[in-house]
Order: structure tokens, then C-alpha cells, then sequence
């Protein structure tokens, strides 16, 4: 490859959006770490345990193997069987937005009851104690759960996407929203840090979407705040943590005070 065609790679192709991705996250990652910025939004400074780390990466990479093979069997079994049908071809950007609402605000209720219901004994002996490890949750937390639960959680695509088969058909371009909203979601609420400004509470737009400030608290308090995607079901149920949002909001100012790395405080 002649220095010229090195160049036309890293502004053209897949591939390029891939690498120039990349560089930004790690150049994101990097800024973040040098000026403070993750310090000062991690939610719980004093939370993260190496050990609880350590078991919750073994335990994700059992949960996924399982998990991912199970629920990824059945998909294939459906499809073969025209029990799913995936929609392709030209299709309109509002269809591809009303399918990808109603998948997200299903699913949110979905998660929200059956993680209340996970939460009752025996199953959550059985099922849901081996996510609750981490009060303090990291990344890895994400996949650190009872192939069981994820079999509950997961199972939840291939029910919706053989229940719009004889409705409305989804389309391969909402595929292409749903499995990334589901992964991202899952890593951003465990993250352990809020990225979000203290201002999306206090919005009636953007109050209505979990922060990682929220998951957070249900790792911490247990009891509290079980939506998945969305607050509605727990504003509606009365199981929102009552501070909440002030405590959201304390995060952003800490925030705001800290300063960068090799400042003078004042």
C-alpha cells in the first residue's frame, strides 16, 4: 500500500469508522483520566474491590458461553423454522423509529417486572444474587449474572421479534439499533461513573431515562429503582429512590469543583 492509499484507508470504508472510533475512545478515555474528569464522576469513589472484579470475570465468561449459545440456538432454531422473520429491503425512517420505541418501552416493562419478581425468594437465591455481588458495580457486572437471568432478560428479543413475525416484521435496520441499545445500555448503568449532565433530571424530556447514578443506587440499596431503561415503571410503583435526583445532581456538582489533574486547589 503506497503512502497514498494510506491515506484514502483512513477516511474511507467500514473499516476507517472503526479505527477513527477507536483513536476517539481512546483519546476520550485518556483526556478523561489526565484532567480528573472519571474521578471526580465516579458515583461510588470508595466501591471498586480487585476480588469482586476478578470473580465477576470469571463468572461473565461462563454466563456468556452459556448464555450466548442458548439463546443464540434458539434464534437459529426460529428463523429456520419461520417463526422469526427479519424484514429487509427499503423501509422508512419513522417504521424503523416506531418499531425501535415500542421494542424499547416493552422491554422496559418487560425487565422492570420480572427483576422486581427476581428480587423475591427463592429465585433470587437461585437466579439474581450472583448479579448482586457488586454493590459497586463495574463493566464487568454487566455479564456477571446467572445464565438463567440472562436466558429472562435475553429471552425477551426472540419473544418480541416472533410476536411482530405476524404483526409487522421487523426490520433489519431496527435490528441494527436494538442489539447495540442493548449492550451499551448494559455497560453504561454498570459503569460505576455518570456521564450524564446534573441537569437531565431536572428536564421532563430526559427525567424519564435511567442514568448509571440510577442502577447504581439498586446495587447499593437493593430495594429500589429495578427499570431497566426507563424510570417510568418505578415513579409509577413508588420503588424510585426518594433522593435520587438530588444525589444525581451532587455527583454533577463534585464535579464541577474538582480540579484538573496538577491544579491547586483553592
Amino acid at each position: 500500500m503506497n503512502p497514498w492509499d494510506q491515506v484514502l484507508f483512513l477516511f474511507n470504508g467500514e473499516q476507517a469508522i472503526r479505527l477513527w472510533f477507536a483513536l476517539f475512545l481512546g483519546a476520550g478515555v485518556i483526556a478523561g483520566v489526565w484532567t480528573g474528569f472519571f474521578k471526580a464522576r465516579k458515583i461510588q469513589p470508595r466501591g471498586f474491590k480487585w476480588k469482586t472484579f476478578r470473580n465477576e470475570g470469571l463468572f461473565a465468561v461462563l454466563n456468556v458461553a452459556i448464555s450466548g449459545a442458548l439463546i443464540g440456538g434458539a434464534m437459529s432454531w426460529l428463523l429456520a423454522h419461520g417463526w422469526i422473520s427479519v424484514a429487509k429491503g427499503p423501509v422508512s425512517w419513522w417504521q424503523v423509529a416506531i418499531q425501535y420505541a415500542l421494542y424499547f418501552f416493552l422491554f422496559d416493562t418487560w425487565f422492570y417486572w420480572l427483576h422486581r419478581w427476581m428480587h423475591n425468594e427463592p429465585v433470587y437465591s437461585w437466579v439474581h444474587k450472583l448479579h448482586h455481588f457488586s454493590t459497586s458495580p463495574n463493566l464487568l457486572t454487566t455479564f456477571s449474572v446467572n445464565p438463567l437471568e440472562s436466558l429472562v432478560n435475553g429471552g425477551f428479543v426472540p419473544l418480541f421479534l416472533t410476536a411482530m413475525a405476524f404483526v409487522w416484521p421487523v426490520h433489519e435496520h431496527t435490528m441494527a439499533l436494538i442489539t447495540p441499545t442493548n449492550v451499551l445500555m448494559g455497560l453504561y448503568v454498570h459503569s460505576g461513573y455518570e456521564f450524564l449532565p446534573r441537569w437531565w433530571n431536572r428536564s421532563w424530556a430526559t427525567k424519564w431515562f435511567i442514568t448509571a447514578t440510577f442502577h447504581d443506587q439498586h446495587h447499593k440499596y437493593f430495594r429500589v429503582n429495578f427499570g431497566g431503561y426507563t424510570t417510568i415503571w418505578d415513579r409509577l410503583c413508588g420503588t424510585m429512590r426518594p433522593k435520587y435526583e438530588d444525589e444525581m445532581a451532587a455527583i454533577g456538582d463534585r464535579s464541577s469543583t474538582t480540579p484538573p489533574r496538577g491544579a491547586v486547589a483553592s
